[in-house]
Formats: C-alpha cells, sequence, structure tokens
C-alpha cells in the first residue's frame, strides 16, 4: 500500500508547510569572479580562506555558510535540531569537522555532488514527519581538495581533456522549518543508481547525465508534470557536455527540457573563464541554489523550480581497479511564496 507521503515510487509529497527559512554561500576567488557573484554572501579572495590548508579552508566555508543562514533565518545555533552535511573527501571530514564547531546533532550524508538536494530532501521529510522542527542541510566541495583525492594534485599540473570539468569551491547551507515566508519544499524524488559503463573520471557529464534523465523523467510522471509547469529547471554539474546529452535524452522521451532548462555547472561562470566543460563538486548545486535560486523564488520572478543534483558514485580505489563510475540523482520542487 502506497504511503500517504508518496506520489509513485521515488517521489514524497510533503503535506506540511515546509519552508527554507534562510540559506546562504561561501565561494573561492574564481567563483566570486563569475556572473553569480552579486547573489553570494561570503567570496574569499584565495584558494586557502585564509587558514593553513585547503581541507581546513573547505570546512571553514561551510561553517560560514552555516552560520550565516542561522542567521538570515533569525534563529539562534541552539534551535537547530540536526545538521546533515556532505562533502567529497574521505570519511567526509569537512562534514566532521565542521560539526565539532557547533553544538548541533550531525547526519553525514554522501551522494558526491548529489548530497545538496539529498540532504535537503532528507531534512524536509524529517521536518514534515515531525521528528525536527528546524535542520540544516549543508553540504561543500574545494577545487584543490577534490584534485587532490580523486585525481591529481594541483602541484603536479597534469593536463585535463576539454570534456573535464572544475571542481566548485564553495559552500551552501540552508535552514528548513515548518512556516515561514521562506520558498517552499514541495516534493522530492529520490534517485536511483545508473552505471552505463563509463570509467573516465574526467568525463562526469557523460556519466552523470543519464541518472539525471532517470530522476527527471520519474518525477514529471509521478507528479504528472511537464518541464514547462517549471520556471527554471537545473541540473548540478552536467557541464556542457552531459547539459547537451540530457536535453537530448529528455527530448526522446517527450520531455523538451529547452525553454525553462540549465545546468548550475554553466551557471556560475562566465565562458571566458578556463573552466573545462563547466563546474562540478556538491557546492555547484548548493551555491547556485542557496543564492541566485532562492533570491529569484523570494522576490517572485521564479514560481516554481525543479533542483536535480547529480552525483558521480565512484572512489579513487573504485577507479584505480578499472571499475565504471556508477551514478544518482536527487530532485527538489521548490515554489515562491505566492504559491501556496
Amino acid at each position: 500500500m502506497k504511503a500517504q507521503h508518496q506520489c509513485g515510487r521515488q517521489t514524497w509529497k510533503f503535506l506540511h508547510d515546509i519552508r527554507i527559512q534562510g540559506s546562504a554561500v561561501a565561494v573561492g576567488p574564481l567563483e566570486g569572479e563569475g556572473p553569480l557573484a552579486a547573489e553570494f554572501d561570503h567570496i574569499h579572495p584565495d584558494m586557502y580562506a585564509g587558514q593553513a590548508s585547503w581541507e581546513k579552508a573547505e570546512r571553514y566555508m561551510m561553517y560560514q555558510a552555516v552560520q550565516t543562514a542561522i542567521k538570515k533565518s533569525n534563529l539562534l545555533e541552539s534551535e537547530i535540531d540536526i545538521v546533515l552535511a556532505g562533502d567529497l573527501l574521505n570519511q567526509t571530514i569537512s562534514s566532521n569537522f565542521t560539526a565539532s564547531q557547533l553544538n548541533i546533532p550531525l547526519i553525514g550524508m554522501f551522494g558526491a555532488c548529489s548530497t545538496s538536494m539529498e540532504t535537503l530532501s532528507v531534512g524536509a521529510a524529517l521536518i514534515d514527519a515531525g521528528y525536527a522542527s528546524y535542520i540544516i542541510a549543508t553540504c561543500s566541495s574545494h577545487n584543490c581538495t577534490a584534485e587532490k583525492q580523486f585525481r591529481y594534485p594541483t602541484e603536479y599540473g597534469g593536463q585535463k581533456p576539454e570534456y573535464a570539468q572544475w571542481t566548485v569551491t564553495g559552500a551552501g547551507a540552508a535552514v528548513v522549518g515548518r512556516g515561514g515566508a521562506g520558498p517552499r519544499i514541495t516534493h522530492a524524488t529520490i534517485g536511483k543508481v545508473v552505471d552505463m559503463g563509463i570509467k573516465d573520471p574526467f568525463d562526469m557529464g557523460s556519466a552523470m547525465a543519464p541518472a539525471a534523465v532517470d530522476t527527471l523523467s520519474t518525477h514529471f510522471r509521478d507528479t504528472d508534470r511537464m518541464p514547462s509547469d517549471y520556471d527554471l529547471i537545473v541540473t548540478g554539474d552536467l557541464g556542457k557536455v552531459g547539459y547537451a546529452i540530457l536535453k537530448d535524452e529528455m527530448k526522446d522521451l517527450a520531455f523538451e527540457m529547452t525553454p525553462v532548462y540549465n545546468d548550475c555547472g554553466l551557471m556560475i561562470y562566465s565562458p571566458d573563464q578556463q573552466v573545462f566543460s563547466g563546474g562540478s563538486g556538491c557546492a555547484s548545486s548548493a551555491v547556485v541554489t542557496y543564492s541566485y535560486i532562492m533570491n529569484r523564488l523570494r522576490e517572485g520572478s521564479i514560481k516554481r523550480a525543479l533542483v536535480c543534483a547529480t552525483g558521480a558514485l565512484f572512489s579513487p580505489v573504485s577507479y584505480q581497479q578499472g571499475e565504471s563510475i556508477p551514478c544518482i540523482a536527487h530532485a527538489v520542487a521548490l515554489e515562491a511564496v505566492e504559491e501556496v
């Protein structure tokens, strides 16, 4: 028997008035030079963000985003029941060390670059079910820490193909609770793992696009909606390669995405910035969603948005042993205040 909250097998419909109480982002220097710079709360002029290492810089940005989001929500840290956090580093150390500075219970989560919507989906579900009054959903990534872990240390100066992507340096955080005046979270579609057999750790767009297609098409079927029901649909970090693949595959399924579709990895940087195929990383979708998209929803220029964050679920061990790259995507539907 289908649960009351379910629309189909994979989509949750939230029954209560679940809202973003406040959100904030912190970013690095390249992101601060991009077209969305005016939307960001904190821009650091160098990759160290005043810290002793890149890893410490990443956790500092997450801490900044969390604290600013709480402040913008007009709440105290003691009023937050749970932090749901994730990042790309082994054992999610950015999240764990950030949480050690907060007197708030932690649920660590890992969905690779899909973590922004994974944490937001689960957080909204906890609020809707009455297990918490306020939660924080947060995630981070850093270009230099990710390159060190997944590919080659930045100092090595390894060459990349044009279809590679640039990991976004930054962190985003959102406070979620019932009621208030912020954008409403109405649905979440939880993705399935999709493995197309791709083994190239640079070709993230081709690997992740099919997972996004699966989640988005499922969302439309489960909710009886079409792309035209949204003012904006974004994927997390498919870049130029995955963006084109997704549009073609969705069109084959009779879903025309072009009028409303964009990718966070393309939105965050200017065309003249040297970021290969576009941005990637946990922060790609988090930074764009928790600044630009939230601001447009709050002012009402966007009435309804769908964010589909995409993630490649591989590790240094798995790809070094020749395994393919399984991927996943999670989508969250958001509505402006006027829609309620």
